[in-house]
């Protein structure tokens, strides 16, 4: 425990000002979300701008591609906001309807915000006539950037910490809770940290390398897929040390499983990457075939 790191105490505001009675003010949370969305437009325009990496064309000009973004930030924040509403506390959004309009406060879901993109990706490209599963790969090739700042934007908040652990590099979150049952000053697993590795950088050098080495792009959807398949088992594995939400905890189930097997069992962010995992591996063997 004398090992243990203590949490840097970083302001979650970068800066705050009243302005005719109003206060204004700069979140790394939404910068993060700023920040993701603008590098990743400029990734994809990058994209569009390279047609060797393209079987054929570009699925879409640059101009195009700064259209979509419009649609992207609506599907992120909106998917993001309410699957964290409807996935992990319901009931308490349900009773408090005017919270769930705060988003500067936290609480943002991926797999809400992804299913966000998911649909505004669609329609986008249905509008336009575009190639869906080209689009799909250009957005998942820079979607790895979004999540590594996101992730960061959640260590510095604090929340979503891990697991109480006493591992070296176990940190000591400010307004984390210890269970009763442990006895020693609370240090946690950076799960955070853990996720933007895994998510973020990991994922994005594995998809940068297939575009450049293998020109993944040629195979509509492949792309995709392998951003299904590694965010799926990312956070299935980083969900073996990250805290559950406090609904889902109890005394009989201190790690918040929503399924039990056995001794073991299934948390709901296992439960909502499962899919994506298989989905990841069909779309991977139907592109290759298709192709």
């Amino acid at each position: 425990m004398l090992l243990a790191i203590p949490y840097p105490n970083i302001d979650p505001e970068i800066f705050a000002f009243d302005l005719f009675g109003f206060n204004v003010a700069l979140r790394w949370y939404a910068l993060a979300y700023i920040g993701g969305l603008l590098i990743g437009w400029r990734i994809i325009v990058r994209l569009m701008k390279r047609k060797s990496v393209w079987k054929g064309s570009a699925p879409m000009s640059p101009d195009q591609a700064e259209d979509l973004l419009t649609w992207l930030i609506f599907g992120v924040v909106l998917g993001g906001r309410l699957g964290f509403v409807l996935f992990y506390q319901s009931e308490y959004y349900f009773a408090n309807p005017g919270e769930i309009l705060k988003v500067w406060q936290g609480g943002m879901s991926f797999h809400g915000g992804f299913a966000g993109v998911i649909v505004a990706t669609a329609i986008y490209s249905w509008r336009h006539k575009l190639p869906l599963w080209s689009v799909a790969d250009a957005i998942a090739v820079a979607a790895p950037v979004g999540l590594f700042l996101g992730r960061i934007a959640n260590f510095i908040m604090p929340e979503l910490w891990g697991r109480p652990t006493t591992v070296p590099w176990a940190i000591e979150f400010p307004g984390a809770d210890c269970p009763d049952t442990w006895l020693l000053a609370c240090t946690r697993h950076p799960s955070q940290l853990y996720e933007a590795g895994l998510e973020g950088i990991l994922l994005g050098l594995i998809i940068l390398w297939l575009v450049t080495r293998f020109r993944a792009l040629q195979f509509p959807g492949l792309i995709t897929g392998v951003f299904f398949l590694g965010y799926g088992l990312a956070r299935m594995f980083v969900e073996l040390f990250r805290q559950a939400d406090a609904q889902f905890v109890s005394l009989d189930n201190p790690f918040g499983y929503v399924i039990t097997l056995g001794n073991a069992g299934l948390t709901q962010g296992q439960i909502l990457s499962l899919p994506m995992v298989f989905i990841g591996i069909a779309l991977i063997l139907w592109s290759r075939r298709r192709t």
